[in-house]
């Protein structure tokens, strides 16, 4: 069974001293020490290249049930603020890093990460060659993995590592959603009102729309259609989330009802994958996805380049160069990928071409940047503004 020695330094602004295991689902072991909260976890390793912004993606909940490998060495050197959650806990499974910050150093930090995660019960592991391990998902593609600070061995935890659960088919929006709706207000006059379903929501998402005169209502991913009626949306909405959108017939089913009435939509990672099956696209799942703040993207109906931020392991399959006849519109592909073409982003024009519905597979809103894509939020305007006939 291969294997990588830890050679990082001990941690001690942790006192973490206690030995750590990760094990992959292909038998690669590496050792370090844990990192958090000492215990056990399962989990898809996924690894994410952002060099800031740890804190919103361990409080995403597109992150729930993976453990994230930080590809930066150096994590934690901005500490834990208050501020900047993206939603009320931090969801990912696990987080492996080579070398956590000693001690955290910024204005707003009001305690360290290593902290946190003792706090919020986040199993993680330091001291690990995370570029090594990194390099092996490039390769190898995403897997399911354990980490342990209990004294286990390999072979048992490798075991317990393969009778976890794996991505493919998990519908998890249901378990990442709110309970109950939520009002965003906007900020000064309310212009539209949008009924946003939340698939796994980031906080920054409805403050980007109520920035711009946007009433959002938050719902479950459990409405129905009726509910969703209820709200009198100028728009629909649908966010990012976790799990295979082949599993999401419940969310699928809703937006189709919703694109047969006309109602302006605009979709988001998960509500991109969801849009695009509702459309009669495929999705499928990447060999280690898309995670970091510095993908190049184009907009093909501007050809403008973007540099954007993901956090993805399933895709739209479309052919960039077809326009699909669908019982809403014309289906198209509107953003590629430059790095490896995939499908970022599809759109849906009525007989007269104007848009009508479109969905971007990354993260216009996000909050740890880049900003490139803001305009989407305005696109959503433009739409919505056009079905109403000018009376916003």
């Amino acid at each position: 069974m291969p294997e990588s020695p830890s050679r990082a330094p001990a941690d001690p602004q942790s006192g973490a001293d206690t030995p750590a295991l990760l094990v992959l689902e292909d038998g690669t072991t590496f050792r370090g020490r844990a990192f958090g909260a000492v215990g056990e976890t399962f989990g898809e390793a996924v690894f994410s290249t952002g060099m800031s912004g740890y804190q919103e993606t361990l409080t995403d909940p597109s992150y729930h049930r993976q453990v994230v490998i930080a590809t930066a060495p150096h994590i934690g050197n901005t500490g834990w603020n208050d501020e900047d959650d993206e939603s009320g806990k931090i969801w990912v499974a696990g987080y492996v890093v080579r070398d956590p910050a000693r001690v955290p150093s910024n204005w707003r930090s009001r305690r360290s990460l290593t902290d946190e995660l003792r706090a919020q019960g986040v199993v993680g592991v330091s001291g690990i060659d995370t570029r090594a391990l990194t390099r092996h998902l490039r390769e190898r593609g995403a897997m399911r993995v354990g980490i342990s600070s209990t004294g286990t061995t390999p072979d048992e935890l490798l075991e317990r590592v393969k009778a976890s659960p794996s991505m493919h088919g998990a519908h998890l929006a249901d378990e990442v959603t709110a309970t109950e709706p939520y009002l965003v207000k906007a900020k000064g006059e309310a212009r539209f009102r949008v009924a946003a379903v939340d698939l796994g929501i980031k906080a920054m998402t409805p403050q980007r729309m109520a920035e711009r005169g946007i009433d959002v209502h938050v719902v479950p991913s459990t409405i129905t259609y009726d509910e969703l009626l209820a709200l009198q949306p100028d728009g629909v909405f649908f966010s990012n989330g976790p799990g295979d959108p082949s599993a999401a017939t419940g969310p699928i089913a809703l937006l189709r009802r919703a694109l047969a009435d006309k109602l302006p939509y605009f979709g988001i990672c998960f509500g991109h994958q969801v849009f695009g099956r509702a459309l009669g696209y495929g999705t499928y799942k990447l060999g280690y996805g898309h995670r970091g703040i510095n993908q190049p993207v184009m907009d093909l109906t501007t050809r403008r380049v973007e540099i954007t931020a993901h956090n993805h392991g399933f895709a739209v399959e479309a052919d960039p160069d077809e326009v699909r006849e669908t019982p809403y519109g014309m289906a198209s592909v509107s953003h590629l990928c430059l790095n490896d073409q995939v499908v970022e982003g599809v759109q849906l024009t009525d007989a007269d071409g104007n848009l009508i519905a479109f969905s971007v597979q990354y993260h216009p809103e996000a909050a740890a940047g880049p900003h490139d894509a803001d305009y989407l939020f305005d696109r959503f305007i433009e739409v919505m503004e056009r079905k109403a006939g000018g009376d916003h």
